[in-house]
């Protein structure tokens, strides 16, 4: 399958779980007769959106149709799809307006200087593929499994999809891994035709029944501040708020901030256990 083939395909799984999860009361159509599909139908959507049924359908089913900016933003508006979903559609149909970063490995001196400066505070460098690709001390002391990685594992999603018994485990992983996974998706549309992003959702689908799950949903979702809540199997419960700055293009510093005392003191506990070692 071609990339273009592959953008297609995508293309019509999105608007097809994006259609079925509309419902005709939801934009003030009567239900009907029954129904043998959830949500809307796909002549109900062209005539929300202004188009013809044909055309849509087409565009649906993967068809090599070009549609222009006027009528994904219709097809938007009445899919409801938010900022995240909307520029995924533009980049399935060939519409990205934003040029494709590079997604850059380099890990430069100045970087891990900033890492090593911040202490007690996990922190990381990663990748829009969420590869780890830098740490510091306190990051490895929290989840020592990741870093501890071979090269093609270092990976937070890997992880969070596979492994069930970490030494700190997400306290609340169903809701927080679906997150994930659609964040993902936002980042892979962006390097679809990219053999190792293409890799790594084969092997991860491969190893994950779950990850394969959360993929076939087509959620989308755009990265931004969390709190996150962790187990720790020797200090209990942990809670950090997650800060991503921008460190060049498709490069983020990810910097985990205590939420209560609890955590500072579970934190600094941690470290003073802790040889530091690079």
């Amino acid at each position: 399958m071609t990339v273009v083939e592959a953008r297609r395909t995508d293309l019509s799984a999105f608007l097809r779980s994006r259609r079925e999860r509309i419902t005709p009361e939801m934009v003030d159509l009567a239900p009907g007769p029954r129904r043998r599909t959830p949500g809307l139908r796909r002549e109900e959507v062209a005539q929300l959106a202004g188009v013809g049924v044909t055309w849509y359908t087409w565009l649906e089913q993967g068809r090599p149709i070009n549609a222009s900016p006027q009528v994904l933003d219709a097809i938007s508006r009445t899919l409801r799809l938010d900022s995240a979903e909307r520029h995924h559609l533009y980049r399935l149909a060939g519409q990205a307006a934003d040029p494709v970063p590079v997604d850059s490995g380099q890990v430069t001196p100045e970087m891990q200087g900033i890492l090593d400066r911040l202490g007690d505070l996990p922190a990381c460098v990663s990748n829009s593929r969420c590869d780890v690709l830098a740490w510091n001390d306190a990051y490895a002391a929290l989840f020592p499994e990741l870093v501890e990685a071979p090269d093609g594992e270092r990976n937070s999603l890997w992880h969070a999809c596979l492994h069930l018994k970490p030494v700190t485990r997400l306290a609340d992983r169903d809701q927080e891994l679906a997150r994930a996974v659609a964040v993902f998706r936002g980042a892979y549309s962006r390097h679809a035709d990219s053999p190792c992003w293409q890799d790594f959702v084969r092997r991860l689908s491969a190893e994950s029944a779950e990850f394969a799950r959360l993929w076939a949903r087509q959620d989308v979702a755009e990265p931004g501040p969390r709190v996150k809540g962790y187990k720790h199997r020797d200090l209990g419960n942990l809670r950090f708020s997650t800060t991503s700055l921008s460190a060049m293009p498709e490069i983020r510093l990810i910097v985990y901030t205590p939420m209560d005392d609890r955590t500072r003191l579970a934190m600094s506990r941690l470290m003073s256990m802790r040889e530091p070692a690079r």
